[in-house]
């Protein structure tokens, strides 16, 4: 019924935009051919290459006969960002993220029904709409966070790696340790291009137009592109260390004055030619994206933004029943309940005990301790470590979770303080003190980290192998498709809505043979104990290591140091 539904809604469309076509005139757009290698109008026609454009390997660098000048620029590239830098011209899921993140289920909605309308508006004006409903009474300073830790992740999925390899480098350049100067123009507002251009694809200058604002407050309205050039020293943007100036065209025609006036030559891709891109690899970005935040988890296409609104009238639900079923149910009954309400949970045993549950791992008539040390991915890793375990006898270790979290968790639960001597007596009474014996799950990272990496884990939960604690490493992956479960700057009470929302969420969870601790060992055992399970985990997951934690995480998304006090029950993560 879904499918067929989606079907007559974008048969719909299709009709809807048909019949504002033949309403609304349209400017033609100068007839472009295939890739062309473009001189600007000012130079003589003798300039003129050949008809077809070379690749863009064929970009040459510059002034590379003076070797002996170490100060002389290697040439400088102004690159369009919409259709050049990224893959995709459409500007659309840009603006659909801050409309979701910054305004809400409501604001993503209007600009979702004027879709329709964008399609049959010149790019211009198709950007000037976007910028008016999207950015309209949002607070400047909001935004500014929303900027940095949101917008990161969709832009840098889309980067070119050919454009940006052509862009920022040349074989000529690099032999002779020098840089091309990178200028990227963009027609979408500043504040939402600079922070990923400067902070992850170090580009040297941005070239946008900048909201207007009023009392801290956006009025949805941008400088257009005349106003920006006449501001800008184009002299200083450009760079004045001598060197040819070339450009990589993209959607449109934007800033024809920078392409026309200063640049020798203009490379300009077709549609095919887009295409055929890849997508610039995270291992060559050249500042790895670690950190991230947001609740959307897709690219909010116009397609995928209508399958979201389609899906949450039953996701809601869905996801107060999945709830239901994990907290009333036996582990024995709920896991397969929820995984025939699509949430899917994986167990890999270890090699050296392959049920971790108490029955084998019992000594006589006693159940041994054990502490189970996991990364982090949301707030249910306790709960899935202990389905996955089949004991309810295991506690688990939290920090700044909601109350209602707290009571409606099917296990025990103890809050640390961040005090090291009163986290290590709450531990140590969970384990040793408790009259069913049982077990403790912590998250040694101290907080999410959504990416594959691993944060610094903390040696404190080692320091308690001392007691003849068994440390086993559990490593989790948690893979969802719509929402995130995690945020830094949310509503932490939300958090599981989020998660169980997702239509398929999938776990991960595998259990790693136990770390081989000493007696007395200390603060350094402790600390290798604390980077032996860090590396066991990164290996079984194929994660990247890091120093990292949650200071520095908190310092990037949210600009404070995520300290959370006694009455702050549940804002971070």
């Amino acid at each position: 019924m879904s499918k067929a539904f989606t079907k007559s809604l974008l048969l719909y469309n299709k009709i809807l935009v048909r019949r504002l076509r033949s309403l609304i005139a349209r400017t033609p757009l100068p007839s472009v051919t295939a890739t062309e290698r473009q001189p600007p109008p000012h130079k003589s026609a003798s300039s003129t290459t050949a008809s077809t454009s070379p690749p863009l390997e064929a970009l040459t660098a510059p002034d590379t006969t003076t070797d002996g000048d170490s100060g002389a620029s290697a040439g400088t590239v102004v690159c369009a960002v919409e259709g050049g830098l990224l893959m995709s011209a459409s500007t659309f899921p840009y603006f659909m993220l801050v409309a979701l993140e910054a305004g809400g289920l409501l604001r993503g909605l209007l600009l979702l029904m004027l879709y329709p309308l964008l399609r049959v508006l010149s790019h211009e004006l198709a950007t000037k709409a976007m910028v008016m409903l999207t950015f309209a009474g949002l607070r400047k300073d909001a935004f500014g966070r929303l900027g940095m830790a949101v917008m990161p992740k969709l832009f840098l999925e889309d980067v070119s790696a050919e454009v940006f390899q052509a862009a920022t480098s040349s074989a000529a350049a690099t032999r002779r340790g020098r840089r091309r100067r990178c200028v990227c123009v963009s027609g979408m507002p500043r504040a939402m291009v600079e922070p990923f251009l400067k902070e992850y694809l170090a580009v040297d200058a941005v070239v946008a137009p900048e909201l207007k604002e009023l009392r801290g407050y956006y009025l949805g309205i941008a400088e257009d592109e005349g106003e920006v050039v006449r501001k800008m020293d184009v002299e200083e943007v450009i760079g004045d260390k001598g060197g040819a100036v070339v450009g990589i065209g993209g959607l449109g025609c934007l800033f024809p004055q920078l392409f026309q006036k200063y640049c020798k030559e203009v490379y300009v891709p077709t549609e095919s030619a887009r295409r055929r891109r890849g997508a610039l690899h995270p291992r060559r970005y050249p500042k790895p994206l670690v950190f991230h935040d947001g609740r959307t988890a897709f690219r909010p296409t116009p397609t995928a933004t209508l399958t979201m609104f389609m899906w949450l009238p039953l996701g809601a639900p869905l996801a107060v029943l999945r709830a239901a079923v994990f907290l009333l149910l036996p582990f024995s009954l709920s896991v397969p309940l929820l995984a025939a309400l699509g949430m899917h949970n994986r167990m890999i045993a270890s090699s050296s005990s392959p049920d971790p549950s108490p029955e084998l791992t019992a000594g006589g008539n006693k159940k041994n301790s054990s502490l189970f040390a996991c990364n982090h991915r949301s707030l249910l890793d306790p709960l899935c470590v202990s389905a996955a375990a089949r004991r309810r006898d295991l506690a688990a270790a939290t920090y700044s979770i909601s109350r209602l979290s707290e009571l409606l968790s099917p296990i025990p639960t103890f809050r640390l303080t961040r005090d090291r001597a009163a986290d290590r007596a709450a531990m140590q009474e969970q384990l040793f003190c408790r009259s069913s014996g049982g077990g403790l799950v912590v998250c040694p990272e101290g907080t999410t980290c959504r990416e594959p990496f691993l944060l610094r884990f903390s040696p404190l939960f080692a320091e308690l192998a001392a007691g003849g604690v068994d440390v086993v490493p559990v490593a989790l992956h948690l893979a969802v498709d719509m929402f995130h479960g995690t945020t830094a700057g949310g509503r932490k009470m939300l958090d599981p809505l989020y998660l169980l929302m997702n239509p398929v969420p999938s776990y991960l969870v595998q259990f790693l043979d136990p770390v081989v601790t000493g007696e007395g060992s200390g603060k350094e055992g402790a600390r290798a104990v604390a980077n032996e399970v860090q590396r066991r985990v990164a290996e079984a997951l194929g994660y990247e290591r890091t120093g990292l934690t949650r200071r520095d995480k908190y310092l990037i998304l949210a600009g404070n140091e995520g300290v959370v006090g006694a009455d702050d029950g549940g804002k971070k993560n």
